[in-house]
């Protein structure tokens, strides 16, 4: 679906974009053709959509899947989406809070997440598809550049912290690419980039204790400037903490920004017994 296209379709339908929803399509057909590329679909794959709007993303994924299922908010476009894709066999729309959905359905293995996310909700969806029992094989999401580079960054990075250790725990950061504004209609004010995301083949923990890392990380970054072990002294005893501390290899004088994902994991383990 072209930029042409595009602005047809939302003058015959006399479809209103809102703001609030985060509704601006990708229209380049070379950054389409590369997230496409970038999920990896084979045609026995299933895959999720969250956010389709005029179904620019769509058109690729029904051709090149056995499955898609595609969550649309907006009952406008749901309904129009519905009309265009009336024949396609392949794909299954629902017209919901993608975000609602998630939390009641929370087994996707064998699924993958191909999806131009909107901004406003993009980091809460991919953690609660990260949190989920059985997570998706793959996530290739696009969203605004700045998120796309928090999930990414490294320990001691300006932009490293809750987001892409929540992520990271279950899933390894195959990169990401830039997709400039202007291929968006309405362009945003912003960049974006879309993230690939591959499921870990070993998990850096057991599942029973990713509740006792997600408060570990959290408490950690409430106040990035002071040290950690100050900061979890409101959830576990001193000297628990001292020789947790000691397991990760932690100094107790570390601030949570220079943690590794390795650390939190070991001090996690170390915290659980």
């Amino acid at each position: 679906m072209k930029l042409s296209e595009m602005k047809l379709a939302l003058a015959e339908h006399d479809l209103k974009l809102t703001k609030s929803l985060g509704q601006n399509f990708l229209h380049d057909q070379n950054q389409l053709q590369r997230i496409v590329r970038a999920a990896e679909i084979g045609p026995t794959d299933k895959i999720l959509e969250i956010g389709p709007g005029l179904g620019p993303l769509t058109e690729f994924l029904i051709e090149k899947a056995g499955e898609v299922l595609a969550i649309e908010k907006d009952k406008r476009l749901f309904d129009y989406l519905s009309q265009k894709f009336a024949t396609a066999a392949n794909l299954k729309l629902l017209h919901g809070d993608a975000l609602e959905y998630l939390r009641n359905n929370r087994r996707w293995r064998g699924w993958k997440l191909a999806a131009n996310l909107p901004y406003s909700v993009a980091s809460p969806l991919l953690v609660e598809l990260a949190s989920a029992e059985e997570p998706p094989e793959r996530l290739t999401a696009t969203l605004q550049l700045e998120v796309a580079q928090r999930i990414a960054a490294a320990a001691g990075s300006e932009h490293y912290g809750v987001l892409g250790l929540l992520l990271l725990l279950r899933y390894e950061s195959l990169g990401w690419f830039k997709i400039p504004a202007a291929c968006f209609f309405p362009a945003p004010e912003v960049d974006s980039a879309c993230i690939i995301l591959s499921r870990r083949a070993e998990p850096l923990l057991a599942t029973a204790l990713h509740g006792t890392f997600t408060r570990i990380v959290k408490r950690g970054f409430s106040q990035r400037r002071k040290m950690m072990f100050k900061l979890l002294k409101q959830d576990w005893p001193e000297d628990k903490l001292r020789g947790g501390f000691e397991q990760a290899g932690l100094a107790p004088r570390t601030r949570a920004e220079e943690v590794s994902l390795e650390q939190f994991a070991r001090l996690t383990e170390a915290l659980s017994t």
